[in-house]
């Protein structure tokens, strides 16, 4: 990749070109990434154009790929076809180890330590055109959004975020699981001491007792009515108010995405989302 000059003209989008190229590329020297010693474009640089597609693009592959080109971010672009075929080629941990290093920042700037667990949906398509998805099949991508009491079609994304709404850990899955299933397969791979707060679909009491006797995390969610783990009206309030918090944070992250994010394949949909997810945390360091 091109480096872009580094003076006080920089735009904030070639600062974030330039921060999403260099966390590829030392993430795959730290991996000791091997390429074939012919290839003229990188991997790195094929992962910047899918991160600046997310970024501000709304996923459009061809549009990044354009404008990458034509202001010399990347001078030996590959063609549409070549490029998508090298992007799909790349080992998926390698995006989970983006991720993740990424995570690790936002949980090393978080003093607080307190975290929240919600998900939120990613349709597919709209409800009216479930009957012709080609995408995915069956009564287990049919999810229900209580807030707006109406089903979607697609996947939920499971996420564990800081209170101010940076990503630290998400799970993908059929937008009919509930989400106190999908919450036992969360890693939460957090700092000892940890407080977690939830809504009341995650109330659990083993759970709750395992997190906290195997990993030090208090798990806090908000009780229901007749829970047999009451608390005080201002513990109550207190959890209402983070709670609060999360939503607004979730809210960012959900405006982010496009209204539809096209994709002619399974594995490509659940790519972008990756890469939206990325996108939206890399916008953190900026």
């Amino acid at each position: 990749m091109k480096q872009q000059p580094n003076s006080k003209n920089s735009t904030p989008m070639q600062d974030a070109i330039t921060t999403m190229f260099v966390l590829c590329d030392e993430l795959l020297t730290a991996l000791n990434h091997q390429e074939d010693k012919q290839v003229k474009m990188s991997d790195a640089e094929v992962m910047t154009v899918a991160l600046t597609a997310a970024s501000m693009f709304a996923g459009h592959f061809e549009n990044a790929r354009r404008f990458l080109k034509e202001h010399g971010y990347i001078p030996h672009m590959l063609s549409e076809s070549r490029l998508n075929r090298r992007l799909h080629a790349i080992p998926e941990f390698i995006w989970g180890a983006l991720f993740h290093s990424v995570a690790e920042t936002f949980k090393a700037t978080n003093p607080e330590q307190t975290y929240c667990v919600d998900s939120f949906p990613v349709p597919v398509c709209d409800n009216i055109r479930i009957a012709r998805c080609r995408l995915y099949e069956g009564e287990d991508y049919r999810g229900y959004i209580a807030s707006k009491r109406r089903y979607f079609y697609g996947l939920r994304v499971h996420m564990i975020v800081t209170a101010s709404g940076q990503p630290i850990e998400f799970i993908l899955r059929p937008g009919a699981e509930s989400d106190i299933s999908v919450y036992k397969d969360l890693n939460f791979d957090l700092p000892a001491g940890a407080t977690c707060f939830a809504d009341k679909s995650y109330n659990d009491y083993t759970h709750e007792d395992l997190l906290r006797e195997a990993a030090d995390i208090d798990m806090q969610p908000a009780r229901k009515k007749n829970s047999k783990r009451r608390i005080s009206y201002l513990d109550e309030r207190y959890k209402q108010v983070m709670r609060k918090r999360v939503e607004t944070s979730f809210s960012g992250m959900t405006h982010f995405f496009p209204k539809s994010i096209h994709a002619v394949t399974s594995q490509g949909f659940e790519l972008k989302v990756v890469l939206f997810i990325l996108a939206f945390g890399i916008q953190w360091l900026l």
